[in-house]
């Protein structure tokens, strides 16, 4: 493990977070697959004869790099949160394969009580950004960084159904991450959950099969996607799914009387 720096939370800003090698298989990416909502009967999913792998499975190739700035000592890893996520597809993802990764801390914005951190990380398939939000890390005068951005104009034009299913956390346990308060109750509680919450990457990438099916496009070819994570979400809960389309790309939410996903955009090729 890297030994931990103690420094300012600004002075991460541009740090290199090393290379690695990642290999996967067939087998791995249709069990991303089924825990993001695949269907048995989508074969170019789930079956390896006619296998496209869904691009979000980048984002679980690429976990390592934040939990790398986390076992650095950059924020308390007990506290911190993912804020947002975003994803840029530059090629599709082979049905296997071995990646090398990159990973540098980006901006470093400074929120007063709390730092957000921009982890990037890219390879010649995908460029993919963490936005963690550290509370106690700010204050150290950095710049804000950009707000939110404004919610969508007019009535949504095209909606959707996200499903979740009771056994979606544990099943995207088995993609890698193994963060105790998607499976245990107790740990669930310790964060003020009254049971397991779902995985906030399952949900966004779940979000996208139901939105391309609505767009008339293939989850597979996604190009771009952004969200930013803003309420939890438990495994069973089915949830609509709200998007502005605007051609290929469409800006939409997550969620019923809270909004879990919300300032999202995906894109898909045409």
């Amino acid at each position: 493990m890297t030994a931990v720096e103690q420094k300012p939370a600004g002075a991460w800003r541009g740090v290199d977070l090393g290379t690695r090698t990642v290999t996967y298989t067939e087998r791995d990416a249709i069990v991303y697959a089924l825990a993001v909502g695949a269907e048995a009967t989508e074969l170019d999913l789930v079956f390896e004869d006619r296998l496209r792998v869904l691009p979000t499975f980048a984002l679980t190739l690429a976990q390592w790099a934040p939990d790398e700035l986390g076992s650095r000592g950059a924020f308390d890893t007990k506290t911190a949160l993912h804020g947002s996520q975003e994803l840029t597809v530059l090629k599709p993802l082979p049905r296997s394969g071995e990646l090398t990764l990159t990973a540098s801390v980006g901006e470093v914005w400074d929120k007063g009580a709390a730092a957000v951190f921009e982890v990037k990380v890219e390879c010649e398939y995908f460029v993919a950004t963490w936005s963690l939000f550290a509370p106690g890390a700010g204050g150290f005068g950095g710049e804000r960084g950009p707000s939110k951005p404004p919610a969508p104009e007019g009535e949504p034009n095209l909606s959707a159904e996200l499903a979740t299913f009771e056994t979606q956390a544990a099943l995207y346990r088995l993609t890698g991450d193994l963060h105790h308060i998607h499976i245990d109750p107790a740990a669930a509680e310790r964060i003020g959950q009254p049971r397991p919450i779902l995985q906030g990457l399952c949900t966004l990438a779940a979000s996208t099969l139901p939105l391309a099916r609505a767009l008339g496009a293939h989850p597979a070819d996604l190009v771009e996607l952004s969200g930013r994570f803003s309420a939890p979400v438990f495994p069973g809960q089915i949830l609509p799914v709200r998007g502005w389309r605007d051609g290929d790309a469409v800006e939409f939410e997550v969620g019923a009387d809270t909004v879990a996903i919300a300032g999202a955009r995906a894109r898909f090729a045409g």
